[in-house]
This record gives structure tokens, C-alpha cells and sequence, in this order.
């Protein structure tokens, strides 16, 4: 589903809601949203990936990075000789380039594919147990709905409706380890 279409249809639901409560219910609506990126930044799980994360990619680059030496290498030497050699050596030459530059296509698409595995790898419990957490937030607290924020499209919300610090909070401190327990973690030895 498109962002757009995503976006309409969380709007229709919201007015479905919203517009199917009479007086006295309407006070009843309880609404937040939290911001999943920036608790995935700010909890301490979360740091720990991004560095995992940032150390394969450092040395993916590295390799790219040599790749893309040794082709602008060879163009230049391509372009220092191509007045000198013969028609055949320059073809022969001219396709060795072409072929390395598809490699360094290649080799650029793996590395793209496997960073977005690798972090999907390393976020995926965390991502879960946030979620369970939010769960777990929405029904002992009473909320209607809790939106993501940057999924939903919000571009404005009061800060105290913004529940992403208690949720940073929540996570840090041991909350939604099993998902049968989203409760805080109890202190050991009590």
C-alpha cells in the first residue's frame, strides 16, 4: 500500500471514529503518537544496532570505495592510451572497463541488500517489543488510538500527547522483555 493510500486510510478511520461518538462519549477519546525512529535512536538497544550497523557499512564502503579507485584508475589510463593503442586493444580494454563498472554496480546492490537485512536483523525485537510496550501503554491507560508518527503523517501534536520519551523510558528500563509480560521489569532479588 502506498504511503498515500496508507495515509487516507488511517484519516477515514480516525473520522469513523471520531465522528461515530456522541457528547458525552467524545471526552471518552483518548489519542497519542510516539515516534518509533527516534525511540529506536534513543534507547540504548537501539544505539547498540545503529553502531553494528554503522561498523558493517564502514566496511562495505571500504570495499566500494577500493572498487571505484581501481575503475577511475583504469579510466584514466584509458584515456592516457586510447591516441596509442590499437582498435582491437582499446575494445578489448573499453569492455574490461565496462565489465568492472558493472561489477561495482553489483557489488554496490549486494552491499544495499544486505545492510537492509543486517538492520532488519538488528531491530527486529526491538521493534517488537516497542510495539508491545505501546500495547501495553494504549489499554492500561485508556487510549483510543496511539498513531506512529512519522507513518501516519502527523505534522503537529502537543507535546503531551507525544509519548515517545515515556516509551524510551519504559524500554530502557526493562518493560515488554516476553511478550506475555509488557509490565516493567521487576528488579532482581524482591
Amino acid at each position: 500500500m502506498k504511503l498515500s493510500s496508507f495515509l487516507l486510510a488511517v484519516s477515514l478511520a480516525v473520522s469513523l471514529v471520531i465522528g461515530s461518538v456522541t457528547g458525552a462519549h467524545a471526552q471518552a477519546l483518548k489519542f497519542a503518537v510516539v515516534d518509533m525512529q527516534r525511540a529506536m535512536n534513543e534507547t540504548e538497544d537501539g544505539r547498540k544496532a545503529k553502531g553494528n550497523l554503522k561498523k558493517v557499512f564502514e566496511e562495505r564502503q571500504k570495499t566500494l570505495d577500493k572498487q571505484q579507485n581501481d575503475l577511475k584508475s583504469m579510466k584514466e589510463n584509458l584515456e592516457k592510451q586510447r591516441d596509442v593503442l590499437s582498435r582491437e586493444v582499446l575494445a578489448k580494454k573499453l569492455e574490461e572497463y565496462q565489465k568492472a563498472f558493472a561489477e561495482l554496480q553489483q557489488t554496490y546492490m549486494e552491499f544495499q541488500r544486505e545492510l537492509g537485512s543486517k538492520e532488519g536483523e538488528l531491530t527486529k525485537e526491538i521493534v517488537e517489543r516497542m510495539q508491545r510496550i505501546v500495547r501495553h501503554m494504549g489499554q492500561t491507560e485508556g487510549y483510543t488510538l496511539i498513531l506512529e508518527r512519522n507513518e501516519a503523517g502527523v505534522v503537529y501534536v502537543p507535546t503531551n500527547y507525544d509519548l515517545t520519551d515515556v516509551l524510551i523510558q519504559r524500554y530502557n528500563a526493562g518493560e515488554g522483555r516476553s511478550e506475555t509480560a509488557a509490565e516493567p521489569a521487576k528488579p532482581k532479588g524482591k
